[in-house]
Order: C-alpha cells, then sequence, then structure tokens
C-alpha cells in the first residue's frame, strides 16, 4: 500500500476494511519509528507534543486512521513486540 502524503478523511473513507487495517498498521510503525528515536534522543525529557514535527505528524496521521477504525470497529492485531 502506498501512503499519502496528507492523510485526510476523504482518503480514509475511500478505503476498505482490509486496506484500514493496513494502513493503520504501516501509519503505528511509522510513529513508533519515530517515537522511538525522539524517546532515545530525550530520554526523561521525552513529550510527544514537543518534539519534532515529523514525530508529531506521524502521530498524528496514525491517529486519525487509528480513529476511524475504532470508530468502523475494525480490529487491529498487533504483535506482542509492538505492543507497549
Amino acid at each position: 500500500m502506498v501512503l499519502p502524503g496528507t492523510v485526510n478523511s476523504r482518503w480514509i473513507e475511500s478505503l476498505g476494511v482490509e486496506q484500514l487495517r493496513e494502513a493503520e498498521g504501516l501509519l503505528h510503525a511509522e510513529f513508533l519509528k519515530e517515537e522511538t528515536a525522539e524517546k532515545e534522543r530525550t530520554g526523561a525529557r521525552y513529550k510527544l507534543l514537543r518534539g519534532p514535527e515529523s514525530l508529531v505528524s506521524a502521530w498524528n496521521r496514525w491517529l486519525l486512521v487509528n480513529n476511524a477504525a475504532r470508530t468502523r470497529k475494525v480490529v487491529v492485531h498487533r504483535s506482542a513486540s509492538v505492543r507497549r
């Protein structure tokens, strides 16, 4: 799946259930990568919304798709290694 540069409601609504599940997983992985890097950089000073634009953007993109999945009652399964 190719993710668009801008995640918006129109794009999200165009996704079927499996596509929404896949997009949510890809965006979650992107967010975790950014978050992990920022946590390593800042340690105990980590604050999500005070992080770099790339972190906040990754979080926002994932959150929009995650909220849509929950609204549609789409169950997203993650492996134990990805859970917090």
